[in-house]
């Protein structure tokens, strides 16, 4: 149901805008209009989101040309239509959005068209909505704006509102810039999409084909995944975040659906109207040659005409929703897939019921549960897509852990759910292989799949795709957060060389010396692959010299184990090396107290052992779970590392292993630099330093370190102790450089200083 709105436009604190409003129409039996959820991926992905804001609006258009209705309410959220009248529909719309943008970026399988006028009204379009929605935020509010019709909207958006956040993500691929190059007005394309503060993408894929469009075709900086945006006149550079977010359903809400006893009776009445076949192969898509229904369909009617599938035995259903129906491609597949689907009745059907059932029309939430759960083998056979919900949704409607998934590699979904089938579509003999091999498949190794399939997808649903989105956006940067960026700046801002150098003078003049470093980001640059380390060699040499000097002590602490630092460094005995934060100290020289290391504290106890041996079999399964990250193991901790890791799959699985370490109280855990440690001896830099300058009798230490668990060493900084930040970040330390280069200066000019001394 639906009534006017009541909030007043600009009090709104999320705004979504997207082509279509989340509702259709419907008129009643009195004349009266009704509003219904609409059905598609992004309603049904966004709806539980919406239910979960205090003050939501949807801002897109209402689905009939002509004027727009006024902004009303339905299901809790305020709706402000936009107007689109048949020009628009035929020329934004099914013109430049579907039959340019739409074969574009799913490379090209039909051949994209471009025509100047569609171009036009693409552009008036996009300043309709964003006209539409910029006024409806609240005062620094967050406007969240949907897909490829509205690539233009973040930047018209920013040009009237300058105090919000935006966000814009893609729910279709991006394209390798190969083929977006091919697109007229493609720099405008970019620009617009530029005016958000966060770019989300399905794939990580997408994510980098964006970057490297922005790289060769504008220009910009573009430094990991941030994109330096240049400012206009005198306005300053403004850095927007680019990130992989695969979006996902409400799977509680359609796991919940199967406990339903309406719905438990309707999928055993569906087998009973099929005539009880021993299986039943199901694939639902909208009618879109993206889809590979083609393939699909040739594949089933190729098992029949061999006889490896008896019609008797097993029945296909194959729903296909009516879509853009005015696109002549879409015109011609209906066509073709008729033709199929006639032909293989034709041909095998037994008397009473087809070898293929096909549905031309849409169906509700409820019956798609029920097919599912009737469903033996669901096959999802992309030819690209951006993600596909449909698999989600087979696999949340299982938890009887049945059923069998065959799925696409170029679907988005392929690289979450590995457990299921997967197939490359365009070959058809694989294809057959697949679908006879899944409904042969034991119910033994059905549940294994199922489980692993439900674990990714409950576990990762729409709650947690939109928090990880909206969370992102909030921290990323934005004209609001202008006086925080600038005392941000001020907190990174370096060490002015005159003050640095007084600082290095009046330490070198101490008697006795401590000098110590981090490894990693302060003597070699971070690399992704551990194992490939370059460490500065005038560095190391420098901290060689410097330990010859009289009166001077050396050491390396790193995270790093102990074997590792040492294969890395090659240092000399006169350089003390600490391996793992601490719990792993090498040979000191002899001129330093050995009896001050208390390296009983230590030592591994059975105990510790077998902690330790949990802990990393825990570590291992949160690995698996997150491609790219991997597990480390040292004589006293476990390492979980996720530089490596796609898109958000590194935070997730940090706030999976920091979940896990609130269950472990005696365990020191330190996150790091893409890094969480698991140490079963309790030690740290700090007290490594302490112990250091303790056994060598300093009067002072220097302590040069880039990361989170070097923090424990700058919280015991003495009065005449010093500690040099290296590159940026929230720090305890007195100086700052900016990086390894400048570290390896400053030893160069510690070294000058003392030798000047002696």
């Amino acid at each position: 149901m639906s009534s006017s709105v009541k909030d007043r436009p600009g009090e709104h604190e999320l705004v979504v805008v997207a082509n279509r409003l989340p509702v259709d129409s419907r008129t009643l039996p009195d004349g009266a209009t009704e509003w219904v959820t609409s059905p598609g991926g992004l309603v049904t992905a966004m709806e539980s989101v919406m239910r979960n804001v205090d003050s939501g609006a949807w801002v897109g258009w209402a689905g009939s040309p002509g004027e727009a209705p006024d902004p009303f309410e339905a299901d809790g959220m305020s709706l402000y239509p936009v107007r689109l009248d048949q020009d628009d529909i035929e020329r934004y719309y099914e013109g430049y959005s579907n039959a340019t943008l739409w074969p574009l970026y799913h490379d090209v399988i039909v051949d994209p068209e471009f025509h100047r006028g569609w171009w036009d009204s693409y552009v008036s379009a996009n300043r309709r909505f964003a006209a539409e929605a910029a006024p409806v935020a609240a005062p620094g509010g967050t406007i969240w704006v949907h897909d490829y019709q509205l690539q233009l909207v973040p930047q018209m958006i920013r040009d009237r509102r300058s105090d919000v956040r935006i966000g814009f993500f893609n729910h279709i691929p991006f394209p390798p810039v190969e083929l977006f190059s091919q697109l007229p007005k493609r720099n405008s394309i970019l620009r617009g999409l530029l005016g958000a503060d966060l770019l989300g993408f399905q794939r990580e894929s997408d994510s980098l084909n964006f970057l490297a469009a922005v790289r060769k075709l504008l220009g910009h900086h573009v430094d990991g995944m941030t994109i330096s945006v240049p400012g206009i006149g005198a306005a300053p550079v403004r850095e927007v975040q680019v990130q992989t977010f695969p979006i996902s359903i409400d799977a509680s809400a359609v796991s919940t659906l199967t406990a339903d006893p309406e719905i438990r009776e309707r999928a055993a009445q569906l087998r009973r109207d099929l005539g009880d076949p021993e299986k039943i192969v199901l694939g639902a898509d909208r009618l879109d040659y993206t889809k590979g229904i083609r393939h699909r369909l040739k594949a089933w009617g190729e098992l029949l005409d061999d006889g490896s599938i008896d019609p008797h035995d097993a029945v296909m259903i194959q729903i296909a929703t009516p879509s853009r129906e005015r696109v002549e491609a879409y015109r011609q597949l209906r066509d073709e897939v008729e033709l199929t689907v006639g032909r293989i009745n034709g041909e095998h059907a037994p008397l009473g019921r087809p070898a293929l059932s096909y549905q031309h029309h849409s169906f509700d939430r409820r019956e798609m549960t029920a097919l599912f759960m009737a469903a033996d083998v669901v096959l999802v056979t992309a030819l690209r897509d951006g993600m596909n919900l449909v698999a989600k949704e087979y696999v949340a409607s299982r938890p009887d852990l049945q059923g069998v998934l065959v799925l696409s590699e170029f679907a988005g979904a392929a690289d979450e759910l590995r457990a299921a089938v997967l197939v490359n579509p365009h070959d058809i003999d694989e294809l057959k292989a697949a679908i006879l091999r899944s409904l042969a498949m034991p119910p033994e190794e059905q549940e294994e799949a199922m489980r692993s399939l439900r674990h990714q997808v409950m576990e990762h649903d729409v709650q947690h795709w939109a928090h990880q989105f909206l969370e992102c956006l909030t921290t990323s940067g934005s004209p609001q957060d202008e006086a925080a960026q600038i005392v941000r700046l001020a907190g990174d801002a370096l060490s002015d060389p005159a003050e640095l150098d007084a600082a290095l003078r009046e330490f070198t003049e101490v008697p006795r010396l401590l000098i110590a470093t981090d490894f990693d980001g302060v003597m070699a640059p971070i690399v992704s692959d551990r194992d490939a380390v370059q460490p500065d060699q005038e560095a190391l040499e420098a901290l060689r010299e410097l330990s010859d000097l009289p009166g001077v002590a050396v050491a390396l602490i790193s995270g790093r184990a102990l074997s590792d630092l040492d294969s890395h460094t090659a240092m000399p005995s006169s350089v003390v090396l600490v391996g793992s934060h601490g719990a792993e100290v090498g040979a000191l020289p002899p001129w330093m107290q050995a009896e001050v290391l208390d390296k009983s504290a230590l030592s591994m106890t059975p105990e510790k052992e077998e902690q330790l041996a949990a802990i990393t079999t825990t570590l291992r399964r949160i690995a698996r779970a997150h491609p790219g990250t991997e597990v480390e193991t040292k004589p006293t901790a476990a390492v979980l590392h996720t530089r490596n890791a796609k898109g958000r799959g590194g935070l997730n699985a940090t706030d999976s292993a920091l979940e896990y370490a609130t269950t472990l109280p005696d365990v020191t855990v330190t996150p790091g630099k893409e890094v969480v440690e698991f140490a079963v001896v309790h030690t740290s830099k700090g007290v490594a330093i302490d112990a250091l300058s303790r056994a060598g009798a300093a009067d002072a230490w220097l302590y040069l370190g880039d990361d989170v668990t070097d923090e424990s060493v700058f919280a015991q900084l003495g009065e005449h102790d010093v500690g040099v930040k290296v590159g940026g970040g929230d720090t305890a330390a007195g100086l700052r450089i900016p990086d390894t280069a400048a570290a390896r200066d400053l030893l160069r000019r510690l070294l000058e200083l003392r030798a000047q001394q002696s």
